[in-house]
């Protein structure tokens, strides 16, 4: 009789200054049978140091902490080698916070008051490589805050080199994206089947360079595809 194999884990690492927050999330975390704690740290700058040692497949990112804030941390821990995906615990879901950790290179984010379910479902998500936003929330939140983007005046725009490899057709994919429409409304308001659009989906995340949906409606924002709405 072969013997039954063990579920894959997901290993996390927790980032709060709060030791009690911290316990809480270890304590929810270790109850499940799929999930595993790698380790916790309370600083941005300890959230780096012990992702790169540690290597877990998600970081539960606080934001506000002493120093190295978790939006930094996020962008480093983004930019490392064997990069994570990263979960934003934020206080309101239309926050600028919200908003400056998905520019980060976030996978997603959820308010701090969220139910336990909605927290065990989030980690699974990303770390499954799905993003734990609706693109038309991530393209309200881009939206809200366009005026924080940087701005270069008297320099002409460039063409974002993200977009340069793709066809036609994934460019209006890719645009369709960053209005915020689902796999479903693409296939139908385009005439196409659902797989077909899922494969380019795939092309479109692999040659932009995007980790999820969430990161391609940012580029689609970055390349001016979509323009903020008033």
């Amino acid at each position: 009789m072969t013997p039954a194999t063990a579920p894959p884990t997901t290993s996390v690492l927790i980032v709060d200054d709060q030791p009690m927050q911290r316990f809480g999330f270890r304590m929810l975390l270790e109850s499940q049978d799929d999930l595993r704690v790698a380790g916790e740290a309370d600083t941005g700058t300890d959230a780096v140091r012990k992702t790169a040692e540690l290597r877990p497949d998600v970081v539960l990112m606080d934001i506000r902490m002493p120093g190295m804030d978790g939006i930094e941390a996020t962008r480093r821990i983004i930019a490392g080698h064997h990069a994570p995906r990263v979960l934003i615990l934020t206080t309101f879901d239309m926050d600028e916070y919200a908003y400056a950790g998905l520019r980060a290179g976030a996978s997603g984010f959820l308010v701090k008051d969220a139910l336990p379910e909605e927290l065990l479902a989030g980690i699974r998500a990303v770390a499954a490589g799905d993003a734990v936003v609706a693109p038309s929330l991530t393209r309200r939140l881009l939206d809200a805050y366009a005026h924080h983007l940087p701005t270069r005046p008297g320099v002409p725009d460039s063409p974002d080199p993200r977009i340069a490899g793709l066809t036609d057709r994934e460019r209006e994919i890719l645009t369709v994206i960053g209005q915020g429409w689902t796999n479903t409304e693409i296939a139908q308001r385009l005439h196409l089947a659902e797989s077909t659009v899922k494969t380019h989906v795939s092309r479109i995340l692999a040659k932009t360079g995007a980790r999820d949906r969430v990161q391609a409606v940012i580029v689609a924002y970055d390349a001016k595809l979509v323009s903020p709405e008033a």
